[in-house]
């Protein structure tokens, strides 16, 4: 029963909350270098907006192996970090910061698994990947991760909160 009134009193206020100002999930989304130089970036974004997420920040930069090496400080202890840093650094990556419900774990989905054969057709690395090390795209891997991976790359300032004309018909 309370399970019951407490769904209901979410329903109603979801419903008197004006969408410009609920609150959603962001995620951090890079191209990687290999994305850049083999022209997929639009076709990312593409996939993203199609799923009907907001792009809240976007950037084409030179990531330093300063920057990268904190962005991936969680694999310092792995073999393939110093290679990883060096690669990410090797060219441009477009970073992105994406906003909408569930956009963390929707973007996992829709990224695929990090090893390209482990990747269904259909997911950005199922489609367009075919080894772990030019797997084209990186996605943060929880909410936490995510806020920690934007607050690196994106400064506040350079982060756009906006209202999408057509968010109704995307969000009940």
């Amino acid at each position: 029963m309370l399970a019951s009134v407490v769904c209901l009193l979410s329903v109603i206020a979801r419903r008197l909350t004006p969408l410009s100002i609920m609150v959603r999930e962001r995620t951090f989304i890079a191209v990687k270098p290999d994305g850049v130089q083999r022209g997929l970036i639009g076709e990312i974004i593409k996939r993203f907006e199609a799923k009907g997420f907001k792009l809240a920040g976007m950037k084409y930069i030179q990531a330093s192996e300063d920057l990268l090496k904190q962005h991936y400080i969680d694999l310092a202890d792995k073999p393939f970090y110093p290679g990883l840093c060096k690669y990410m650094s090797s060219g441009p990556v477009v970073a992105m910061c994406w906003e909408g419900t569930g956009v963390v774990k929707t973007a996992r989905v829709m990224m695929g698994e990090t090893r390209p054969a482990d990747s269904k057709p259909g997911t950005i690395r199922g489609d367009f990947c075919i080894e772990v090390g030019r797997n084209i795209i990186h996605g943060s891997d929880s909410v936490e991760s995510a806020n920690k991976e934007i607050a690196l790359w994106f400064k506040p300032e350079e982060l756009v909160s906006w209202t999408q004309t057509n968010e109704s018909w995307i969000y009940e």
